[in-house]
């Protein structure tokens, strides 16, 4: 599972019904990088979508209970990395790397980065 499969999902959870743009912008990908990434989705079983859009062009986005179990097998892994990558950091410098990474996801949003494929951030910081 890569990290934009995994923030999709993640992002569904939180939030289900965003379209596909909102999704993008989420995870900090393109939309039609999104688009590709929803369609394998919904052939694999894990997202469901209406045939037609009710107003407009958007279609929102549900986690089937396929996808919600991926979820949760996911979180649970990267729970487990979470817990080893911080086993050692002091409570202040969790802090601290949480504050920076709160930072950088501002910047990243403020600047619409959401068209770079590249960053595929968004993630919430360690522990939140």
């Amino acid at each position: 599972m890569t990290v934009t499969h995994y923030s999709c999902l993640e992002l569904l959870a939180q939030r289900p019904g965003l379209s596909n743009s909102e999704l993008a912008r989420g995870a900090f990908v393109t939309r039609q990088s999104m688009n590709v990434l929803l369609q394998a989705l919904e052939r694999d079983g894990q997202v469901a979508r209406p045939a037609a859009a009710r107003v407009g062009k958007v279609l929102p986005t549900q986690l089937t209970p396929l996808g919600r179990k991926r979820r949760e097998q996911a979180s649970q892994a990267v729970r487990a990395v979470e817990v080893r990558m911080l086993a050692g950091v002091t409570p202040e410098d969790q802090a601290g790397a949480a504050r920076i990474l709160r930072s950088m996801i501002r910047s990243l949003v403020g600047d619409g980065a959401g068209g770079n494929d590249g960053a595929e951030a968004g993630d919430s910081a360690p522990g939140q």
